[in-house]
């Protein structure tokens, strides 16, 4: 009890530094200064790394374990690693009330938004995690939906004779391809070059290992992280029962419902890409029946999409503020919104594009399918990009050795 008294003094010693501006600068690391937000991990993992009661829950404390102090890269590190299930909370003897004030989940919930500030690319653009709110995505998606049904309108086909689902005869296959590929490469680069520099910050230590000992760790390692993020291990609790949401009651809807979203998007990123070989491999252009494997891809896909993203407004509108950063709500609804809104536009396009609706449906889908996208490295969709990232490095880190048994004899 003595030492972890010692522990919190330091902390506390440290935490009462000088400030520069509005922020306060723990000398941890005095070349690298920590944020206010940072400063509030190292202060509480100093406590967890001197308790270490919830060392079992999750990756968390595990790769805590490695380190004396925490510096602006393990903060970053380590906070993309916590999924925020809030276990650690309920379990917490010094949680508040008590005057140690310890939270883990708010604390690294907040440190994960700064990361996708610190990281975005390009770096003016991270201004925008600020706004990408539920009224920013909303305006944005009916915004471009507008846009595109007055474009359509002015041509004069909004409302027409049915087409028979040939979507083309309203925009151009190629003008289509154009506009969602430039998107779409736009994010894969913006969301890569963020990793990249999250991953050269926080990447594991270089130990001297031989060729094949490096290719060994890469391997288990990326199949054991990939395995990891696939299953959403971490969205159990640690003990398998789940997170807690409105209480300490544990519940494993919060990952069923991930599992949907996720999976439902992976199905209808499927769809695309099956529609694309269709189009240029075999010459198979839209409209594809019912039962092609494009159009059963995508209505699995959608499902998922509206069963998820369902799930997880509810659960975030139960959810008990103490899990989280509260100000983060609006980026987390705005995101759902989005989801959700693709999936339903989606499959009533599917449902009624025999009618003369079909333009007007395909125009709205369409605007909220480019809202989504322009949001994509801006918003919640980032976490999943950073957290993927953090779980690779506790998979290779824990199969290194330990720093801190270097100077042992």
């Amino acid at each position: 009890m003595q030492q972890l008294t010692d522990l919190v003094a330091r902390a506390r010693a440290d935490a009462d530094g000088a400030a520069i501006g509005s922020q306060r600068v723990i000398p941890i690391r005095p070349a690298l200064p920590l944020s206010a937000s940072e400063g509030e991990v190292a202060r509480i993992l100093q406590i967890c790394n001197a308790c270490r009661y919830c060392e079992g829950f999750c990756a968390v404390f595990p790769a805590m374990t490695r380190r004396l102090e925490f510096g602006k890269a393990d903060t970053h590190y380590l906070a993309n690693l916590c999924h925020n299930c809030g276990a650690c909370l309920h379990a917490c003897q010094y949680a508040p009330p008590h005057e140690f004030a310890v939270n883990v989940p708010r604390a690294m919930a907040e440190v994960r938004l700064q990361t996708y500030h610190d990281y975005a690319w390009p770096p003016a653009m991270g201004a925008l995690y600020d706004r990408a709110g539920l009224t920013v995505a909303l305006a944005l998606a009916g915004g471009l939906a507008l846009f595109l049904v007055l474009a359509v309108a002015m041509s004069g086909s909004l409302f027409h004779e049915p087409l028979a689902g040939n979507f083309y005869a309203i925009f151009p296959h190629n003008f289509l391809a154009l506009l969602f590929g430039a998107v779409s490469l736009f994010v894969v680069f913006a969301l890569g070059m963020g990793v990249r520099r999250f991953w050269r910050e926080v990447s594991p230590s270089r130990d001297p290992l031989d060729a094949a000992g490096v290719a060994d760790v890469r391997v288990a390692a990326s199949a054991e992280a990939a395995g990891d993020a696939l299953k959403l291990k971490y969205l159990g609790g640690g003990h398998g029962e789940g997170c807690n949401n409105a209480d300490d009651h544990f519940t494993l809807w919060r990952r069923r419902f991930h599992h949907f979203t996720f999976y439902g998007f992976m199905l209808c990123f499927a769809s695309t890409c099956v529609a694309t070989l269709y189009h240029y491999l075999f010459g198979l252009q839209a409209p594809y029946a019912l039962t092609s494997l494009p159009v059963l891809l995508g209505t699995a896909g959608g499902i998922g999409l509206v069963v998820g993203p369902v799930g997880l407004l509810w659960l975030n509108l139960r959810r008990d503020p103490a899990h989280g950063d509260v100000a983060q709500r609006p980026m987390d609804r705005g995101f759902i919104a989005l989801l959700l809104l693709t999936s339903v536009t989606g499959l009533a396009m599917l449902a009624w594009r025999d009618t003369g609706a079909m333009a007007l449906l395909l125009a709205v889908h369409l605007g909220v399918v480019m809202a989504l996208f322009l949001t994509l490295p801006y918003g919640k969709f980032a976490h999943g990009i950073f957290r993927s990232a953090a779980l690779l490095k506790f998979a290779i880190e824990k199969r290194l050795p330990s720093r801190l048994q270097l100077g042992a004899d």
